[in-house]
């Protein structure tokens, strides 16, 4: 910025002006052609490569930079500009009445695109007339002179519009208040170009960019664009073209190493030539090389000796776009058209290798007359195969055309731009091209639109584009898809159907490129400290998450009646366990309880047939069949245990269970008491039976049940048992139970059971010591002994057991306890009933015949 104030300084000083003329001291001879006018619009071209930038002392003035090579492309643009003039000054529409002109001014290098610009400002003198300056400037091709330029121009208020400038930078309204431009930002490319990578799923890219304005400030915006879609840079290089070879060879191999494949070139075309001359013989292969807008049509960078690299590369570009008569201008000139143009004379001379004039013929010693065909000429300015920025230099000289033809309106003695009083072709200044720059809204013939947005960009619209070598080295560039940034988010980005595209190496396939391959559903992303958010690790969801998209951050935990699937992406129902009557345990379990209700209702048929025996009569059958009876409700309600919990079934299996076995218990009891008081009444003067007779047995049994029965009722009323979903024993299941409700209620029930219990158990042993051939009071002592180790026992093991187990070990208790009352009671009885008949007699049940035999 510096050498800049200073060039712009050290030129005003030396202008000198009066009303009758414009004088800039110094060398002046930019102006290539020209062309008078009403509006004068200029246009800025380096149509001769620039050299080296010689070194300045800011003492002296600034040393002028040699130029060498032409740059046909410039010319192009420039002769694009005269050709749009000549067009809308033939259109009786537009700008009616109204002449423009124009000055195409031809510099390389800073220092003489500043005096350059300044020469246009200045004017030149015409006879007596004062100075003639442009309203307008059309060009540079490149960002960094164009920085330059409009810092020049804007306090002056004269308008820019660039038709290649892309540099985001160009956009900050307080810095570059008069710059327009009809290409759009790096901003805009650089969201295209993430989308571009977010598409084919490219997160892990390398970047070579170029040195100066275009190349670092689009680097800086990729970097943050990249950032907030999560694409992370392996490498960025910064290319110059003073590098050592030692340099460049670095940078070649920093690009072969890595593990990116993907590596996007940002450079304007001129380094991205040099860059490629120094790498092509470096070996760079199998990389996918992605382009700015800058070189990706640029088709003579295309050679056998770079195939190997740009085979394949893909970029976005300016949109195509067909200008009728645009061809048959440009090939119309011929150096008699510009006879002024040292320029023309030399790009004629240099294509056809031939002298004009046969005074100089030192170069050349073929002579030609100009008549010759650019037609049989290929070059960069006979090359009509690119229209994407001629087309842009078209829209630029529009829009000043526009913006001219809305001041000049007039409504009601108002201008409809500024609201001010009207104007007309003498007293339109600058600033008021620039004002009404900002309104302009034109169609152009390929349908498009033109206007400018608050920031002086036009809309961001790119065509995708292909590189497809051929093998002579010539490329076709093709159109495989569409960015337009009008359309919504999800819309922008379209690829072409049915179209064949080319990727980097020759490949078919869509190249991968990414630091860490994508966590697949299942698993989550952890990052790793001093690694970049790319370079993950995929971790598995624990049990009862899931990840159910690829490159999950966290792993979501599954609602509370599901549990995840094996693979971890989805949650499925809980599988629910209960004991069930089609599992083993549960079919083993109803098989013991029926094998016991049958082996009960056989025991029942013995006792009935041999009812009127005195084996039977002596065992109070009364008691023995109701006993008989609660042994096999017993053995049934174990039953209720086994299946699905349901209301009625948790209320039905704990009440009946207690009611049952307080019935047997009850009945035992009865029996126990008879065998004691019918010894006692043997003795002499002992009344004790009248006490406890067959009414008082009943009365009993029936007192003992009804107390059980008034506590299941309260446990009913207050708060019953009911089925419940256990999901906090098992993580991956849900167990289905039955709640006891009232645990209160549980423990008094079978608190009540075991008080009888051992009641019954005291009085069997009191009466273990009675006659031997009378041996029930032993029998029921062995089978309250079993009882009570088996309902003892059972209280841990109920406590302990987990699920469905539960269930089983009180089943278990039931069925054992069940079965020790019954076999200890009453086999010892069926075996004399019906094994030894001869033992069932009144004599020896009455202890008056000795007997060993059982």
């Amino acid at each position: 910025m510096t050498k800049v104030i200073f060039i712009i300084f050290a030129v005003l000083k030396n202008i000198r002006a009066s009303t009758a003329t414009c004088k800039m001291s110094g060398y002046t001879g930019y102006t290539e052609l020209s062309k008078d006018g009403d509006f004068i619009i200029g246009g800025l071209f380096s149509l001769d490569n620039s050299g080296k930038t010689p070194l300045q002392d800011f003492r002296t003035p600034p040393t002028l930079t040699a130029c060498h090579g032409k740059n046909y492309r410039e010319l192009k643009f420039a002769r694009t500009v005269i050709f749009t003039l000549e067009e809308i000054n033939n259109n009786t529409e537009l700008l009616p009445g109204v002449t423009l002109g124009y000055k195409i001014l031809n510099a390389c290098g800073t220092v003489n695109l500043m005096r350059a610009v300044l020469e246009g400002m200045s004017g030149v003198q015409t006879g007596q007339r004062r100075c003639t300056k442009v309203h307008a400037f059309i060009g540079h091709s490149s960002s960094g002179p164009t920085v330059d330029i409009n810092k020049l121009i804007s306090p002056f208020g004269i308008p820019q519009i660039s038709h290649l400038s892309t540099c985001e930078c160009l956009s900050n309204r307080d810095i570059f208040p008069t710059f327009f431009r009809t290409v759009p930002s790096d901003y805009f490319q650089v969201i295209a170009l993430v989308q571009l990578m977010k598409q084919f799923g490219w997160n892990w890219i390398g970047i070579v960019y170029s040195y100066g304005a275009y190349g670092k400030e689009g680097r800086d915006t990729f970097f943050a664009q990249a950032k907030k879609e999560g694409i992370c840079v392996e490498y960025d290089e910064v290319y110059l073209m003073k590098y050592s070879d030692v340099r460049v060879n670095t940078i070649a191999n920093t690009i072969k190493n890595a593990t990116s494949k993907v590596v996007l070139a940002f450079m304007s075309s001129s380094y991205f030539r040099h860059f490629l001359l120094r790498i092509q013989s470096l070996n760079i292969t199998g990389k996918q090389w992605i382009g700015s807008e800058a070189w990706v049509t640029t088709p003579d960078l295309a050679s056998i000796e770079n195939k190997h690299i740009l085979h394949g590369a893909i970029g976005f570009a300016i949109p195509e776009a067909n200008i009728p008569g645009l061809t048959e201008f440009l090939l119309s000139l011929k150096p008699s058209g510009a006879p002024d143009s040292a320029y023309i004379r030399e790009f004629w001379e240099t294509t056809f290798q031939c002298s004009l004039s046969a005074s100089n013929q030192s170069l050349y010693k073929r002579l030609c007359d100009g008549s010759e065909d650019l037609k049989t000429i290929h070059n960069d300015y006979t090359d009509m195969t690119e229209s994407r920025t001629v087309n842009n230099v078209h829209n630029a000289v529009y829009a000043v055309a526009y913006a001219l033809h809305n001041l000049l309106q007039c409504t009601n003695g108002t201008s409809p731009v500024t609201g001010h009083g009207c104007y007309n072709k003498t007293n339109i200044q600058p600033l008021q091209v620039v004002q009404s720059l900002r309104q302009v809204n034109f169609s152009t013939l390929s349908g498009g639109r033109v206007f400018f947005d608050e920031n002086g960009d036009s809309v961001a619209l790119y065509d995708l584009v292909n590189w497809q070598m051929r093998r002579d080295g010539s490329v076709d560039i093709v159109n495989i898809g569409r960015y337009d940034a009008s359309f919504p988010d999800r819309k922008r980005f379209q690829i072409k159907e049915n179209i064949t595209v080319i990727w980097g190496g020759n490949q078919s396939e869509v190249p991968r490129s990414v630091c860490t391959e994508s966590c697949p559903p299942g698993s989550r992303k952890v990052l790793n400290k001093g690694r970049q958010i790319c370079c993950f690790d995929c971790v598995p969801c624990a049990d009862g998450m899931i990840a159910n998209k690829t490159d999950s951050l966290d792993c979501m935990k599954c609602p509370a009646i599901y549990w995840s699937n094996s693979k971890k992406d989805a949650c499925v129902l809980k599988s629910t366990e209960f004991l069930s009557y089609g599992e083993t345990m549960g079919v083993v379990l109803v098989i013991f309880s029926c094998f016991g209700f049958v082996l009960t209702a056989l025991t029942t048929l013995i006792f009935f047939a041999f009812r009127k025996t005195a084996m039977v009569r002596a065992n109070n059958s009364e008691l023995s069949f109701l006993l008989l009876f609660s042994l096999k409700l017993c053995f049934l309600c174990s039953l209720t245990f086994i299946g699905r919990p349901s209301e009625w079934s948790c209320m039905l299996r704990h009440t009946a269970f207690g009611i049952t076995f307080v019935l047997c218990i009850s009945c035992v009891l009865g029996k126990t008491i008879v065998v004691l008081m019918a010894f006692r009444a043997t003795l002499p003067g002992s009344n004790v039976m009248k006490w406890f007779g067959p009414l008082q047995q009943r009365l009993s049994v029936l007192g003992f049940t009804l107390i059980q029965v008034l506590i299941c009722v309260l446990w009913l009323a207050i708060s019953p048992p009911f089925p419940y979903a256990n999901m906090n024993l098992y993580q991956e299941k849900i167990i289905l139970e039955c709640e006891l409700g009232s645990p209160v209620g549980f423990w008094a029930v079978l608190g009540y059971i075991g008080i009888l219990a051992a009641i019954c158990f005291v009085l069997a042993f009191l009466a273990r010591k009675l006659p031997d051939n009378f041996n029930e009071a032993k029998f029921i002592t062995f089978s309250m002994l079993i009882f009570c180790a088996v309902w003892i026992t059972f209280i841990p093991a109920y406590v302990s057991s987990p699920g469905k187990f539960t269930v089983a070990v009180e089943i278990f208790a039931i069925l054992a306890s069940s079965f020790g009352l019954l076999l200890c009671i009453f086999f010892p009885k069926c075996y004399i009933i019906v094994f030894k008949p001869q033992l069932n007699s009144k004599k020896h049940v009455m202890g008056k015949v000795t007997s060993k035999s059982l």
